[in-house]
């Protein structure tokens, strides 16, 4: 492995992704130039940690582009004392983002971010990714089906989910707080997906699309079932 300046990668990553329109956000831009991506990707990938790609973790699934990570927490607009439920911790990274911004070290008041991961082995991945960045007392990860939410825990100010489902599984809808907001992309299994964002204002919903995304298919009870 090459002798590579990450933190020095970083900025130059979080930079382009401001001189692009994609960063906006100061807690957003914050907490990319924070987060050290190269502790949360396999180690032969390391060297390519700031490239903004997909990158492949196991079992077929992958750590999100660095872009869509900041286009997803410029979507759910978060604050600082929100609990966050995110559905697919993956390699535990976009948890660690998101712990960044809701629950900022020097925050009196902290928010949380619980992380369902449905294949064990990257639970465990992502749980000892956060252990080692100093995350593991903002960022709890379970092991479980996330379409079905977390109701001992709810209800949520933000919910993400980052793998595509059929549609919007009713138990997230339910377990999202007044004022919250959902994002999930929606669409058939590694084609073309729409990212949908909603917002619920009492016993009301507000459905957006964002914009065309690819993501890894959704398992679970809500989601592509084999």
């Amino acid at each position: 492995m090459t002798n590579i300046d990450f933190e020095a990668e970083r900025k130059r990553l979080v930079n382009y992704l401001i001189k692009t329109g994609v960063l906006k956000s100061e807690n957003v831009i914050k907490a990319m130039l924070k987060v050290p991506r190269e502790e949360f990707v396999p180690k032969h990938l390391k060297n390519q940690a700031y490239e903004d790609t997909p990158l492949p973790t196991s079992h077929g699934q992958t750590i999100s582009a660095p872009h869509m990570v900041a286009m997803m927490c410029e979507f759910l607009e978060l604050r600082v004392g929100d609990k966050v439920l995110e559905i697919g911790a993956g390699s535990g990274y976009h948890a660690a983002v998101i712990a960044e911004i809701v629950a900022p070290e020097v925050a009196k008041n902290p928010g949380h971010v619980y992380t369902i991961e449905l294949i064990k082995e990257l639970a465990d991945f992502a749980r000892k990714n956060l252990e080692k960045t100093s995350y593991k007392n903002r960022v709890t990860v379970i092991h479980g089906d996330g379409t079905l939410g977390l109701p001992e825990h709810a209800p949520f100010d933000r919910i993400i989910v980052t793998a595509a489902a059929p549609s919007i599984p009713k138990p997230l809808i339910d377990q999202l707080a007044d004022g919250g907001i959902l994002i999930i992309p929606v669409g058939e299994p590694h084609f073309s997906q729409v990212l949908k964002r909603v917002m619920k204002v009492k016993d009301t919903l507000k459905f957006d699309d964002l914009c065309d995304v690819v993501f890894v298919p959704l398992r679970g009870k809500y989601g592509w079932l084999g």
